[in-house]
C-alpha cells in the first residue's frame, strides 16, 4: 500500500530489546484539508534507517503493509492489535516529475483539544 502526505513528527530509534528496535513516524494527511490524519507508521529492525534523511513538512510517498496480530491475557481475553509499518520513503518535494500533494497548502494547523472547555456543544 502507498500513501501521500507530509512529515509531521520523526521519532528517535527505540531498542525495544537486545534484538529488536522500531522507530516510528506521524504523516499528516490530507485527503480532506479541512480533517488531517495524523497517521503513525513504524519501521522495525533494519529499516529504521529509513526516516533518516526526512525532514519536517517535506511531502513524501511512503509504501507500507499493514500488520495484524492477537494476543490473548492470562484471563483468555484475546484483544488484537494492528500496525502500520514502512518499507520505504520517497521525498515529492525534490522530484520535478511529482504532481503537488492537493490539500497541503489550505492544511490547517493541528489543534490542541486538551484545552476545550465545559462549553463544548459536541455530543460526544
Amino acid at each position: 500500500m502507498e500513501l501521500r502526505g507530509k512529515v509531521h513528527e520523526i521519532g528517535a530509534t527505540q531498542n525495544v530489546t537486545d534484538t529488536f528496535k522500531k522507530r516510528d513516524l506521524i504523516v499528516a494527511y490530507a485527503e480532506n484539508p479541512q480533517f488531517v490524519e495524523y497517521i503513525r507508521f513504524e519501521a522495525t529492525q533494519d529499516r529504521v534507517n529509513i526516516f533518516d534523511n526526512l525532514s519536517i513538512g517535506e511531502e513524501i510517498e511512503i509504501s507500507f503493509n499493514l500488520r495484524g496480530r492477537p494476543w490473548t491475557n492470562k484471563e483468555g481475553v484475546t484483544t488484537y492489535f494492528n500496525s502500520i509499518v514502512a518499507w520505504r520513503v520517497t521525498k515529492l518535494a525534490n522530484t520535478a516529475a511529482a504532481a503537488p500533494t492537493p490539500g497541503f497548502a489550505d492544511m490547517p494547523a493541528p489543534v490542541d483539544i486538551s484545552s476545550a472547555g465545559a462549553d463544548d456543544d459536541l455530543p460526544f
